[in-house]
């Protein structure tokens, strides 16, 4: 067994503090990473606080990870030692279901198995995630990463980077299009760079003034305040798609009007009351309504990919580990452009 330094919530809502682990010795299949940079997610604050249901504790948190292969399996052939390598919100699925052959595994219907907060498949073992000195993972679940791009702007791009990405290629965003993206955070922040990199005309919906030079300096062609009015009503029948990213409670109804005929509304924020559609804000222009989750593995690639291409990273602040407890709380207040990436050097 391996040895391993993390940080943990040991209930529900508690701080989290130090805690050490041991990660399996690496199988045939599996390549060990040592864990140089892990982005934190705001779903890693509602796990921790169990605010999604019954959770596996203690519970260390993270799943936006980028790192350096030091081992691998004897029938390893994906990797070798001294690549970089990523490991995103799941690291096994069935692998056999009609999603999982599509490379849709996020979709398995088992259930993919989380990088944390879940169990691995054979041996029920609780997974750990990334708030930790190294992780283990089959291959087949392992991301290649370029050294193209600072690590630390990497490391998003396995949650905030593909949960944006997926369902923009999902829907065919391209040049012509007219893009919304509501509300500027991990992910929004990200939808304006895809989208604009897609070479879609893109909007900021805000309801922050302040946002504004921001959300152009990342792409945005506009910028709304949608707390304004007249600003709504000029903006009816504006949009080919809205890429939803908010997860305070709202009226979905309150925009599907800003859609053209046949536009969709992307939902990959998660509110925590249920929004009710009217049918009229839907059926008298055929609009839609999409949820989209993260995405696969093959797409997962796909994105890291363009992003190297592109040179497009996430916004980060980097922290040390000890700092934790600190960045949840601010991240609560949104006081984060836009991602907090930790530092994994101040754990070992």
């Amino acid at each position: 067994m391996i040895a391993t330094k993390a940080y943990a919530a040991a209930t529900p809502k508690a701080q989290l503090t130090p805690f050490e682990l041991e990660r399996r010795e690496p199988g045939p299949h599996d390549v060990h990473i040592d864990i140089l940079y892990c982005g934190v997610c705001h779903s890693d604050i509602h796990q921790a606080r169990e605010e999604w249901g019954q959770a596996i504790f203690p519970m260390v948190p993270g799943h936006e990870i980028v790192g350096k292969v030091v081992r691998v399996g004897d029938k390893v052939t994906k990797f070798k030692v001294g690549d970089l390598a990523g490991v995103g919100c799941f690291v096994d699925s069935c692998r056999t279901c009609e999603n999982c052959k599509n490379d849709l595994e996020q979709y398995c219907d088992e259930g993919m198995v989380g990088t944390y907060n879940g169990r691995e498949r054979v041996t029920n073992a609780p997974t750990y995630g990334g708030y930790s000195t190294n992780i283990v993972v089959d291959e087949n679940y392992t991301l290649h990463i370029s050294d193209k791009l600072p690590l630390e702007g990497v490391a998003p791009l396995l949650c905030a980077g593909i949960t944006t990405y997926s369902p923009l290629r999902y829907v065919g965003v391209k040049k012509g299009h007219k893009v919304a993206v509501f509300g500027l955070g991990g992910l929004g922040h990200m939808g304006v760079k895809f989208a604009a990199a897609f070479g879609a005309e893109v909007t900021m919906l805000s309801t922050s003034p302040s946002k504004e030079a921001d959300a152009k300096r990342l792409g945005a062609h506009h910028f709304a305040l949608i707390n304004d009015k007249e600003t709504m009503k000029s903006l009816a029948n504006s949009f080919d798609f809205i890429l939803n990213t908010v997860s305070a409670d709202h009226a979905y109804s309150d925009y599907l009007n800003l859609l053209k005929t046949n536009g969709t509304m992307i939902i990959v924020g998660l509110p925590e009351s249920p929004s009710t559609v009217p049918a009229f804000s839907l059926i008298p222009k055929r609009r839609s309504i999409l949820g989209s989750m993260i995405g696969g593995i093959k797409e997962t690639q796909e994105m890291l990919d363009f992003c190297a291409e592109h040179n497009i990273v996430s916004d980060v602040e980097v922290i040390p580990m000890q700092k934790i407890n600190e960045a949840y709380e601010r991240m609560i207040k949104a006081d984060v452009r836009y991602r907090f990436v930790i530092d994994l050097a101040s754990l070992k």
